[in-house]
């Protein structure tokens, strides 16, 4: 497919420091000198680029405190997922997910990206705000850091939260290539005994011959070319499956390939329904889902005494799936989402679409009980246990009640009173419409793939509007770069939220972040086919 991509090389006018910051000459891109925003035309020498002054000024105004050094190394690595399965994949370090990385907020985190991949890749910090050169995606704010190369992402963390990290370079994220980044309260108000940071994700990379980026190939040329496939034994209508959740538990193969071939089998999903998501829950079969690196076969054990507060802190680093948590035997306390405090609610289970974190407090008894994630309208379950007393484990196929009891998901939430933004009306509101369908996989903002020249133009100082409109059958989770924004009416501060089929979501937020900054559904196949955009602050 011709289309810029994120691995777009930096145009000729753009310099390199010594440190790899770009510096600030030309924004320009893909050798224009021009960027469309929704209204019209804007030159590029307009907007505020990754190595304009107003950065740095940013950046002094979070007062950057105490160094916390960290060293990452991107490797190619077998990884042990349990119950038998070992597979060759791309990580940091030999570990799933990779070492969480610890701050308490006004920490300046200097962390040194090793890349011993053999192609380029990049990391970017889900749900910072954070100076905008140190953004992590090649073509807007860096160059690609390639292979047998390093690079020094240093950067002030202001807020304390539940975060993760990811590159931002092609489908990579599809692989072992993700944390958990943890900025701790000084000042914490929540009282518990222990943590428990659960990463949850869907697998793919490395079975039976499988990629992400065959994935990609095999998605991107749509359902319009399905000559010859073998729906044998598949419910194509979305009626079958498990417990409600219709779907076919197999991807689609062909006659002329039933075996593996070096690119995989066929891992296009058919009929994955979820009430919760409004229709279509996916597009990816995936043979494996994780909870913590481990497959329900041989899952993770965190143990704890009956009694115990605990603070679940829950990240969805899937690439194509929703997933519903639940603790069987106890209800769950929501604290936060992507970060932010919100007021309190109780209720059975949870639902995080992809890039998405929630926070919640538990007093658990006394037992084993499965942490059950159903990976949303695709019928299997990711497993992890809390121990806290004797009894056998639960079974790989656990499947607690509390699963189809009450379900909230972050957009439901109210924000707590201290981060509420300030009421205003919007100086600027700027409408995007998520389009593309499974059919022809053409994935777009606004009808127009990604290209990094497209820019939507905001000033500092502005209250800006966010007008997310879904006019796609299938579910969207979009991330704003950057910034946290507030859903309408006290809700939830955030950074990822679920766009349901044919509704409209608007949110706000007060541009205090300049820089160029990406907005895109968190789905990394439809990402990378396209529903991508750039915000972009124009010069005072």
């Amino acid at each position: 497919m011709n289309r810029p991509t994120r691995r777009t090389v930096l145009g000729a006018g753009i310099a390199v420091a010594g440190t790899g910051l770009l510096t600030a000459c030309s924004g320009s891109m893909s050798g224009t000198d021009r960027s469309t925003s929704g209204t019209g035309t804007t030159p590029a020498a307009d907007y505020v680029t990754p190595g304009s002054k107003e950065i740095g000024v940013t950046e002094a105004l979070r007062k950057p405190g105490p160094e916390r050094k960290v060293k990452l190394t991107a490797v190619e690595t077998p990884l042990d997922l349990g119950g038998g399965r070992t597979v060759r994949t791309w990580a940091y370090g030999d570990e799933l997910p990779g070492k969480e990385v610890r701050v308490t907020a006004g920490d300046t985190l200097a962390l040194t990206l090793a890349n011993h991949l053999p192609e380029a890749t990049s990391v970017h910090w889900h749900g910072l705000a954070l100076r905008n050169d140190m953004d992590g995606v090649p073509g807007l704010t860096q160059r690609d850091v390639k292979a047998g190369g390093s690079f020094e992402y240093r950067f002030a963390v202001s807020r304390p939260g539940t975060y993760w990290f990811h590159p931002h370079s092609g489908v990579q994220q599809d692989r072992g290539l993700y944390a958990p980044l943890i900025v701790e309260d000084p000042g914490e108000p929540l009282k518990y005994d222990k943590e428990w940071v659960i990463v949850l994700d869907d697998w793919v990379d490395g079975v039976d011959g499988s990629t992400p980026d065959a994935v990609l190939a095999e998605l991107s040329k749509g359902m319009g070319d399905m000559g010859g496939m073998d729906h044998g034994g598949m419910d194509m209508s979305g009626s079958g499956g498990t417990e409600g959740h219709g779907m076919s538990h197999m991807s689609m193969t062909t006659r002329t390939s039933p075996s593996p071939t070096p690119s995989g089998p066929s891992r296009m999903l058919m009929g994955a329904v979820s009430d919760l998501l409004g229709g279509d829950a996916g597009d990816v079969g995936y043979p494996y889902y994780l909870v913590n690196g481990r497959t329900p076969q041989n899952p993770q054990t965190f143990t704890a005494r009956p009694g115990d507060r605990i603070r679940l802190r829950i990240i969805n680093a899937g690439g194509d799936t929703a997933f519903r948590v639940a603790l069987g035997g106890h209800r769950l306390t929501v604290t936060h989402t992507d970060g932010f405090p919100v007021e309190h609610a109780q209720t059975d289970a949870v639902l995080l679409g992809m890039g998405e974190r929630v926070d919640a407090l538990v007093t658990v008894g006394s037992g084993a009980f499965p942490l059950a994630a159903l990976a949303e309208g695709k019928g299997r379950t990711a497993l992890a246990v809390l121990r806290t007393g004797g009894g056998a484990a639960p079974g790989s196929s656990a499947r607690p009640k509390e699963l189809d009891g009450k379900v909230v998901h972050g957009g439901q939430l109210r924000a707590a009173e201290p981060v509420r933004l300030e009421p205003g009306r919007p100086d600027r509101t700027i409408e995007f419409d998520l389009t593309g369908s499974m059919m022809t996989y053409d994935w777009a903002i606004n009808g127009k793939k990604y290209d990094p020249a497209q820019r939507y133009p905001v000033r500092s100082g502005e209250r800006v509007r966010l007008a997310f409109v879904n006019d796609t059958t299938m579910w969207h989770p979009v991330h704003l770069h950057g910034h946290t924004y507030a859903h309408a009416n006290g809700g939830a501060r955030k950074d990822t939220s679920i766009v349901l089929p044919g509704e409209r979501i608007e949110v706000d937020f007060d541009a205090d972040n300049p820089g160029l900054w990406m907005i895109h559904c968190h789905n990394v196949y439809h990402a990378e086919s396209g529903m991508m955009t750039v915000l972009g602050y124009l010069k005072q």
